[in-house]
C-alpha cells in the first residue's frame, strides 16, 4: 500500500509546554483570538484585490491582467518565504516574530491605501508574501503553547477557520467597501485590524522561544513521502483552477452577466455565505472522509466554473452557481492542510510548511495564467480553463488519495 511521509525523517514532537510558557488568566482564550484575527487579517489582505482589480485598474489605467500582478506576487514570494524563513528563524522566538510581521502587515497595508503609483501597490504585495510565508511557518502549531491540552482541539480548529473564513469573506468584503468608500478604504480597513490584533498579541503572548527547529532535513524528509509529494500535485491543480478562474470573477459580472456594484456585492457576499457552509460542512468530515469530502468538493468547484459562462449571463443563474462555487471552495483550504497534517502528522510545522508554499505557488500560477488569458481572450474562457484543471483536480484526489496515510511509527 502507498505510503506517507516517513516518520524518521522528521524531529522529535516538541515537549508540552511548561504552565509557565501559557498566558494566564483567560489570556490564552485572547491569545487564540488573537491569533486568528491575525491569520484573517493576512488573508483576506491577500484576497481582496480580487473584488477591487476593476477600479484600482481605472486608478492606474492598467488592464485587468496587468491588475492581477497583485495576486501573483504574494503568492511567489510567500511560496519562497516560507521554507527559506522556517529555517533562518528556527531559532527565533515566536512572540517576536508574530508580533513584527503583523506590523509589516500594517504597514504594507497603509502603502497599499497610499500608492501614488502601481509599483507601490506591487512593493506592498511582495511585503504581504513575506508575512504570509513567514506567518504559516510558525502558526500551525501554535495552539497548543497557548491553552491547556484539553483546549487545543478547539483552539486549532478556531485558528485555521480563519483561513477559509479570509478566502471567502475577503472579496465580498472588498467590493462592499470599495463601493461605499473607494478601493483605498478597503486597505485602510484592513490595516486597522490588524493594529487591533498586534495590540492583542503585545497584551496576551507570552514568551515563545521555539521548541523544536525545523531545518532543511525535515523539510527534504518530508517532501520524500508519497502522501506529501501526492497532496503538492493535487494543490497545483485544484488552487490554480480557482485562482486562475475567481480572481476575475467580477470582470467576468460587470462584462458578461452585467451586474452593477450593488448586484456583484450581492453575488459576492452570497458567495462567502455559501463558503462559510462549505467550510463548516468540511472541516467536521475531512478528516474521516477526506478522499471524498475533497473530491466531490473538486468536482463541485469544476461544475460552476465550466457552467458559469453558459448559464451565469443573468443574475438568477450566476447567484446559483456562485452559491455552489462558494460551497466548493469553502472546503478547499481546510482538505488541502488536513491532507499534509494527516500525511505528516509527528512534523506539524514542516507540513504547514510545505501547505504553504505549494498552496501559494498554486495562487500565484493561477492568478498569473488567468491574468494572461483574459488581456488575450475574456473571462469567460477563464472560467472553462479553471474549471478544466479543477475536473483534472477530482480525478487525481479520487485516484491518488489513499497515499495521504503516513507510515505506522516503527
Amino acid at each position: 500500500m502507498p505510503t506517507g511521509t516517513t516518520l524518521s525523517s522528521t524531529q522529535p514532537a516538541p515537549k508540552p509546554p511548561t504552565p509557565k510558557s501559557r498566558p494566564r488568566n483567560g489570556g490564552g482564550t485572547l491569545a487564540v483570538l488573537a491569533v486568528t484575527t491575525g491569520v484573517f487579517s493576512i488573508v483576506t489582505t491577500e484576497i481582496l484585490p480580487i473584488g477591487l482589480l476593476t477600479p484600482i485598474g481605472a486608478t492606474f489605467r492598467i488592464s485587468d491582467g496587468t491588475a492581477g500582478l497583485m495576486m501573483t506576487l504574494p503568492g511567489i514570494v510567500a511560496a519562497v518565504a516560507a521554507p527559506v524563513v522556517t529555517v533562518a528563524t528556527r531559532r527565533a522566538d515566536r512572540r517576536t516574530m508574530l508580533c513584527a510581521l503583523l506590523l509589516v502587515l500594517t504597514l504594507a497595508d497603509l502603502l497599499s491605501a497610499l500608492a501614488p503609483a502601481y509599483w507601490a501597490v506591487l512593493a506592498a504585495r511582495v511585503a504581504l508574501g513575506l508575512v504570509i510565508g513567514a506567518f504559516w511557518s510558525i502558526g500551525s502549531g501554535l495552539a497548543p503553547r497557548l491553552v491547556p491540552e484539553h483546549r487545543q482541539a478547539r483552539a486549532n480548529t478556531l485558528i485555521f477557520s480563519a483561513v477559509p473564513l479570509g478566502s471567502v469573506l475577503g472579496v465580498p468584503a472588498g467590493v462592499f467597501l470599495g463601493s461605499v468608500a473607494g478601493w483605498r478604504a478597503a486597505f485602510l480597513a484592513m490595516a486597522a485590524l490588524t493594529v487591533l490584533a498586534l495590540a492583542a498579541l503585545l497584551r496576551s503572548l507570552p514568551p515563545l522561544p521555539p521548541l523544536t527547529a525545523t531545518g532543511l532535513g525535515v523539510l527534504r524528509g518530508l517532501l520524500a513521502g508519497r502522501g506529501t509529494r501526492t497532496g503538492i500535485a493535487v494543490t497545483f491543480l485544484i488552487v490554480p483552477a480557482h485562482f486562475g478562474s475567481y480572481t476575475y470573477v467580477t470582470p467576468f459580472l460587470t462584462g458578461t452577466t452585467h451586474a452593477g456594484p450593488g448586484l456583484v456585492t450581492a453575488l459576492l457576499l452570497g458567495y462567502g455565505a455559501a463558503g462559510l457552509l462549505g467550510n463548516v460542512l468540511a472541516g467536521g468530515r475531512a478528516a474521516g472522509a477526506l478522499r471524498p469530502v475533497f473530491g466531490t468538493a473538486a468536482v463541485l468547484l469544476a461544475a460552476a466554473a465550466l457552467l458559469l459562462p453558459l448559464l451565469g449571463t443573468g443574475g438568477p443563474g450566476a447567484a446559483v452557481l456562485l452559491a455552489l462555487w462558494g460551497v466548493a471552495y469553502g472546503a478547499v483550504p481546510v482538505c488541502s492542510l488536513s491532507w499534509f497534517l494527516a500525511a505528516a502528522p509527528h512534523a506539524p510545522e514542516g507540513a504547514g510548511v510545505v501547505f504553504t508554499s505549494a498552496f501559494q505557488a498554486g495562487f500565484s500560477i493561477g492568478a498569473l495564467t488567468g491574468g494572461l488569458v483574459v488581456d488575450h481572450s475574456s473571462p469567460a474562457t477563464v472560467m472553462l480553463l479553471g474549471g478544466a484543471v479543477a475536473l483534472l483536480a477530482a480525478a487525481t484526489v479520487w485516484r491518488y488519495g489513499h497515499r495521504v496515510r503516513p507510515e505506522p511509527t516503527p
